[in-house]
């Protein structure tokens, strides 16, 4: 008899009853649904991105609860809203009669280097003047100012990733107004900030500026997996909301999943008559147990209200050690690697998991610090765009055997998905030794003619 390998692990996860600090934001809490609501584009049941009926409405609604100018429903997750911004930003070019350059911040997701490649954009990067991880990019106003300056074409848009895997925060007001300054657009990768809209006052980049912006609804909030927003603000180019369908139809299946357009649906009252008021509790309690880790000699890092982000080799554990004995009692972690272990947590946990973590974290002992140091964030040489690079033969080889050569593949494996090297790009010694930190043992390069 053949075997269901995937039903067979989702259903044993089940039975472990395993705390999920890791998402999709629903924590697993609720009924799944069932086949007989799985259904497709049947009369009355409206078409995604030509909506006019029930999916305009539902739309509509989540329009109002963003502020937005609009908000577009996806259910092939940010990446599918990612596409949509950067096609719409290179429409925008065309309109002002410029050809279209992206300036991003260097600890952007893969979605975005794939869809460079799709619109045959070559990103200008920007890198933060320090930082201890690729996961983050703190882009200093004035920092951006100083860029701005001295850009020559002067960028169609500035990308950026906020918040990012490790929970760090942009001052993405400060940053919005700088680029309104010089006329270039905002866009925000915002895929764990959903939830932003709706502390007592709003931080989410729609609110602060941004022209355009993506949510994952999945990953903070009650909404199955591939659920997500795009968003057009109201003060971005009125061209912008009027491409948005258009934009987003390029990429998107013709085939959604109306159990994710349901559960984006579901989430909207929700969002609207109780979630404030349970965030707000919630985010309290987690303040509280966050500076309970501290005292108890575990280090945090970031700004974002419902993730915890540890730096645990000051006390004694690599990021992946700690994960281990979380998993061991009962708690599986959203992302690991050797510096950070990353839990996300949602109020529809409830106070049993802050409770759980706080007695886990006060019977680990603390041991010597690890005093072994992430590399440099590797900045290569451009050779080829991302879309030749990608498009181009390609090989495997070896880390041992990767120096000089141009980097194929456009990113490492999700989570977290923030390219160690920029395909396109030579591969130097700063690359190699960022890929044999983080465990990679060969890469895909362009084949050599």
């Amino acid at each position: 008899m053949m075997k269901t390998p995937v039903c067979d692990f989702v259903e044993d996860y089940q039975k472990q009853n395993i705390t999920r600090l890791h998402m999709p934001g629903h924590k697993g809490v609720g009924k799944a649904d069932p086949v007989e609501r799985d259904i497709t584009e049947i009369s009355g049941a409206d078409v995604l991105y030509r909506e006019s009926g029930i999916l305009a409405e539902s739309q509509r609604n989540a329009t109002t609860l963003f502020g937005t100018e609009k908000t577009l429903y996806s259910t092939e997750g940010s990446t599918l809203a990612i596409r949509a911004m950067l096609t719409l930003a290179v429409k925008y070019a065309a309109l002002v009669g410029k050809k279209p350059v992206i300036a991003a911040g260097r600890n952007a997701h893969k979605a975005f280097l794939t869809s460079c490649a799709l619109l045959d954009l070559s990103p200008v990067w920007l890198y933060p003047e320090s930082s201890s991880s690729l996961l983050s990019c703190k882009i200093d106003p004035k920092e951006l100012t100083a860029f701005f300056e001295g850009a020559s074409p002067m960028p169609t848009a500035l990308y950026l990733t906020s918040p990012d895997y490790l929970g760090n925060v942009c001052d993405i007001e400060g940053i919005a107004s700088v680029c309104k300054t010089h006329g270039v657009l905002l866009l925000v990768d915002n895929a764990h900030g959903a939830y932003l809209q709706f502390l007592p006052e709003s931080i989410h980049p729609i609110a602060l500026g941004a022209d355009l912006c993506c949510d994952s609804a999945h990953k903070t909030l009650p909404v199955l997996t591939g659920g997500a927003y795009l968003h057009v603000s109201k003060n971005a180019p009125k061209h912008l909301a009027l491409w948005a369908e258009e934009a987003i139809s390029l990429y998107s299946s013709t085939s959604p999943s109306y159990l994710i357009l349901q559960s984006l649906d579901r989430c909207n009252p929700y969002l609207n008559d109780v979630f404030q008021k349970e965030l707000i509790a919630f985010i309290e309690k987690t303040e509280g147990l966050k500076k309970s880790i501290r005292r108890l000699g575990f280090p945090l890092t970031g700004d974002e209200p419902l993730k915890i982000t540890l730096m645990p080799k000051a006390a004694g554990y690599t990021g992946e050690e700690l994960a281990t004995l979380l998993r061991e009692h009962g708690m599986e972690c959203e992302f690991a690697d050797p510096d950070y272990t990353v839990l996300m947590l949602s109020p529809i946990a409830g106070e049993r998991v802050l409770n759980q973590l706080h007695n886990f974290f006060e019977r680990l002992p603390l041991k010597e610090p690890i005093l072994r140091f992430p590399p440099q964030i590797p900045r290569g040489t451009k050779s080829i765009t991302p879309r030749e690079a990608m498009l181009a033969p390609s090989e495997t080889v070896p880390i041992s055997l990767a120096k000089g050569r141009i980097l194929a593949e456009a990113g490492v494996n999700c989570p977290p998905a923030v390219p160690i090297a920029v395909c396109g790009e030579i591969l130097d010694d700063a690359a190699t030794k960022a890929f044999k930190y983080y465990g990679i043992q060969s890469v895909r390069v362009v084949i050599e003619t």
